[in-house]
């Protein structure tokens, strides 16, 4: 496979239109119009459908009675449809809910000569200096070493003159750990009023990074969490008199009520804080309502004292710039866009001229490449019903992941994939964001990733391939191309990243094996 960084000139004769020379080209596809195909890549505005009308589609296209021509045609038929997009929010309570424990790197494939690779270790937890007690609670975790991630920025994080820091990670590499080290380094036990406020887009994102840290403070009896929550069934209610400062060391919460909590409470004095963390960073400064709240939290933390911590996978250009202006003089550890696209993983695209070809690839990469789970990602959720009807036979477990569950059924249906009772995974976007599944070795994007003005969603495809190749591991993505426009997205993702994406076709996938080794 080639991962070397693409030289654009050499890549416009041979890439010229969609529908260039290829063997995957069926009998007359070049000289007969894509009347479908092209109406499909013509959309101007989107069409919703309902869940009705998906459940109609799918169970017709179960039906043994339905031949495979028709099946075919309604394939094509939903291609049009363009499902809202999944909420920040969402996808990141998901991904909080599922990844809750520190990894172990010992046992995981690293490519330990690349010391630049952001899972690159030599420091141990031992060698950080960190507390004993603190020490102990990570390492009955499971967690026995740093990632380049952590090492790098617990490295600022804990100096004796700690510094506000911005930072990017691929997904997987311990971002959330990295910050509870800190944190739980940095309480004064001698201290009786808040000193960390952690602010997360959710309630359930607040209840999981809090699970984290209790796990890893287990063993430090002056760690106490306040939850500001509103939601009255969730962990143990903090007692609290109007005015009178709160005792606990650390409080997690949703913007809203810690803004409640902060000036109408007035139980946490920001003057005071000795650390302020936003996790999940671009969706807190991206959705309007939290970014105004966020950026007065901020504005009012005493910046002698107080050091301010941005954590997520993905900065846009324009959130960087904004995180940069609410956090002065900030340390940036941000991914070169070559990096963000994870060497370790083979990017590949198939010209499909018809939409059975589509599935014959997706068959044909089943059967010949994949050595593991596999995820194929759909922009619509009626897409994924078809997939799911057309793949499912008594020889393979196929489960689809769309907006139709909630997120205790997203969340069962994760932790079966990852337990292996099936290992077909077909979803739209709601788990694009850092989730971590072992063993996938193969990604499919059935189509290009788009956003809601349908130009090319860079991040989506980033998330989207970093499915497979968890922390070094080898992996495959295949990207499924039909219209004029996949194609042109599919060029401009591979400007954006300044890395090549290798075409191949569906007859030589038999020549592809992974090398797990």
């Amino acid at each position: 496979m080639s991962h070397e960084i693409f030289n654009k000139d050499s890549t416009q004769t041979s890439r010229s239109t969609y529908r260039g020379e290829s063997s995957t080209t069926s009998k007359g596809s070049e000289s007969e119009p894509m009347s479908t195909l092209n109406h499909a890549s013509s959309i101007n505005e989107p069409i919703r459908t309902t869940q009705n009308d998906s459940s109609k589609i799918s169970k017709k296209l179960s039906d043994p009675s339905t031949f495979i021509s028709q099946r075919s045609s309604l394939l094509n038929s939903v291609q049009e449809i363009v499902d809202a997009p999944v909420p920040l929010t969402e996808k990141s309570l998901l991904e909080k809910k599922l990844n809750t424990k520190l990894r172990d790197s010992n046992g995981l494939v690293v490519v330990r000569s690349d010391s630049s690779s952001p899972l690159f270790s030599l420091k141990s937890f031992e060698e950080l200096k960190l507390k004993p007690d603190l020490l102990k609670g990570i390492f009955s975790m499971g967690f026995q070493s740093p990632s380049k991630i952590q090492e790098i920025v617990l490295r600022h994080l804990l100096d004796t003159s700690p510094r506000n820091i911005i930072v990017q990670s691929q997904s997987g590499t311990g971002k959330t750990a990295a910050f509870a080290i800190a944190i739980l380094s940095r309480i004064d036990p001698l201290i009786s009023t808040v000193q960390a406020l952690i602010l997360a887009p959710t309630y359930e994102l607040a209840i999981q990074i809090g699970s984290v840290i209790e796990k890893m403070s287990q063993f430090l009896p002056y760690i106490q969490i306040a939850y500001a929550v509103r939601n009255s069934s969730g962990p143990k209610r903090t007692n609290m008199i109007r005015n009178q400062l709160l005792t606990e060391p650390i409080v997690i919460g949703t913007p809203g009520t810690v803004e409640d909590w902060c000036y109408k409470r007035r139980v946490i004095d920001l003057s005071k804080l000795r650390i302020c963390c936003l996790d999940e960073a671009d969706v807190m400064i991206t959705i309007e309502g939290f970014q105004r709240t966020c950026v007065d939290l901020v504005r009012r933390l005493n910046p002698s004292v107080c050091q301010t911590m941005l954590f997520s996978a993905t900065y846009s250009d324009e959130v960087m710039a904004f995180a940069r202006e609410i956090v002065k003089n900030a340390l940036v550890f941000r991914l070169k866009r070559e990096k963000q696209t994870l060497d370790n993983i083979g990017q590949y695209f198939i010209r499909c001229f018809e939409p059975e070809q589509k599935f014959n690839a997706i068959e044909q990469i089943y059967d010949h490449v994949t050595h593991g789970k596999i995820i194929i990602f759909c922009r619509k959720r009626t897409i994924a019903h078809v997939l799911a009807a057309r793949m499912t036979n008594p020889e393979r477990s196929v489960r689809e992941l769309t907006e139709d569950l909630d997120i205790e059924q997203r969340a069962s249906v994760i932790h079966e994939f990852r337990e292996c009772k099936f290992n077909v995974l077909i979803s739209t976007d709601i788990i694009a964001r850092g989730i971590d599944i072992d063993d996938v070795s193969v990604v499919i994007n059935y189509d290009i990733p788009v956003t809601t003005n349908l130009k090319p969603d860079y991040d989506t495809y980033l998330h989207r391939i970093g499915r497979c190749g968890r922390f070094g591991k080898l992996g495959y993505t295949f990207s499924l191309i039909d219209s004029d426009k996949d194609f042109d997205r599919i060029n401009a993702i591979e400007e954006h990243f300044c890395h090549f994406i290798d075409e191949i076709t569906i007859e030589e996938l038999t020549n592809l094996r992974l090398d797990q080794e």
